[in-house]
């Protein structure tokens, strides 16, 4: 009997230090808000006022999961597997063209950490989503988007079948490497992509660089133009003969300080897209702005971003938010450039560590050019006004 009892405590002893040595996280975001759009486009070819419950006004909605395994050595095994949803509707979150409803749409990683650093395999974020909190992406989110980071990709660019590998933090230096295999058989650059990036913290200062290209691979339509996540009126052509080619090439240079209780920030990125001339304009599908055909964000071949703002905070838990972001556009066969400016004003309260209550105001003002709209509907004029009151719960 007293031999039995020793082995299940041995046993017993054993299996609490195994579980110790590694762990699993589930976690998650839960943001909705209720918006109000101006001059949205209406079914009878007019423009009308919009209201309606927005998911993932700040951050999209999601429920993620990671492990983590003490390997000895200082070595350890990570993974990562995030997926998306509308919390109004409940369904998953389909919004990219190349996966539709995937499951792990958002993340979907494993690899190995340690000293050395982190490397990992799967679909994931180049390092922009990493710099993205030195930008209005900190406080704002996707809310400022259709002006500045879904074009200049800030809250990063989801690759599939890549490899990336991260530093440890060096004096303040973080780096990061990625590439994307394309995967097709005699054409080893169609569909690939590679980015890199460099972050810089030293107390209230916050510097970082990064770049992203990716190829066409001749099938997927977001290889060939970006399309903002708002935006369907371009319909772009997928032709095999264009395998390879260089779709998409973005920098971006991000610079934040804290100035006591306020955070000033601002940023530039420049983007090129060479293979903006497959994208054909549907006439019918913006309604007045026929005129303006050739002139769409997603058809840009070169466009420059700019971004300044700032954060204050009033005490710990209410904050006063504000960011501008201009961006000027230039078009292949047409003249001039096209510009668009979105002015953003909002407040942050926390009612604790996992849920604050927000409200947006943001006006934006378009010139020879398709306006990009502010929130979930492209904009039929040359403004636009839009509001959001919500709330956001993090788990």
């Amino acid at each position: 009997m007293k031999k039995s009892l020793l082995a299940l405590a041995v046993l017993g002893a054993f299996a609490g230090a195994a579980q110790a040595q590694s762990s699993v996280t589930i976690y998650g975001i839960v943001d909705t808000g209720v918006v109000y759009q101006s001059k949205v486009a209406t079914t009878n070819g007019g423009t009308g006022s919009k209201f309606g419950i927005n998911s993932g006004v700040i951050q999209g909605s999601r429920i993620g999961f990671k492990g983590v395994e003490n390997l000895g050595g200082g070595l350890s095994a990570v993974f990562n597997l995030e997926t998306g949803f509308s919390n109004d509707t409940g369904g998953l979150q389909g919004s990219d063209a190349t996966t539709g409803s995937n499951l792990f749409r958002r993340k979907s990683v494993v690899g190995l950490a340690g000293g050395f650093g982190t490397v990992l395999l799967g679909r994931q974020t180049d390092f922009a989503d990493t710099l993205s909190s030195l930008s209005s992406v900190n406080e704002f989110g996707g809310w400022t988007g259709n002006v500045g980071h879904n074009l200049d990709r800030l809250e990063g660019t989801r690759t599939n079948n890549s490899i990336s590998y991260t530093t440890t933090n060096i004096s303040g230096f973080t780096g990061n490497l990625l590439y994307g295999f394309g995967e097709q058989a005699g054409q080893t650059s169609a569909g690939q992509s590679f980015g890199g990036g460099l972050k810089y913290e030293n107390g209230p200062l916050g510097l970082g660089v990064s770049y992203y290209q990716s190829k066409a691979n001749g099938s997927t339509p977001s290889d060939v133009s970006l399309i903002p996540s708002s935006t369907t009126t371009v319909t772009p052509n997928t032709l095999a003969a264009n395998q390879g080619s260089t779709a998409f090439k973005g920098w971006n240079l991000l610079a934040s300080y804290q100035f006591g209780p306020a955070r000033v920030y601002g940023n530039w990125s420049r983007v090129q897209q060479d293979l903006n001339t497959q994208a054909n304009l549907t006439a019918s599908s913006v309604g007045s702005l026929t005129t303006l055909t050739n002139r769409t964000l997603a058809r840009s071949k070169k466009a420059d971003i700019y971004e300044i703002g700032t954060a204050y905070a009033l005490s710990p838990s209410l904050k006063l938010l504000a960011a501008v972001q201009h961006t000027r556009a230039q078009f292949d066969g047409v003249s001039g450039k096209g510009k668009l400016t979105a002015y953003n004003f909002g407040t942050d309260y926390s009612l604790s560590k996992r849920t604050d209550l927000y409200a947006f105001a943001s006006y934006i003002r378009a010139t020879d050019i398709v306006n990009t709209g502010i929130a979930d509907s492209t904009g039929t004029d040359g403004n636009q006004a839009a509001v959001a009151v919500g709330i956001r719960h993090k788990f």
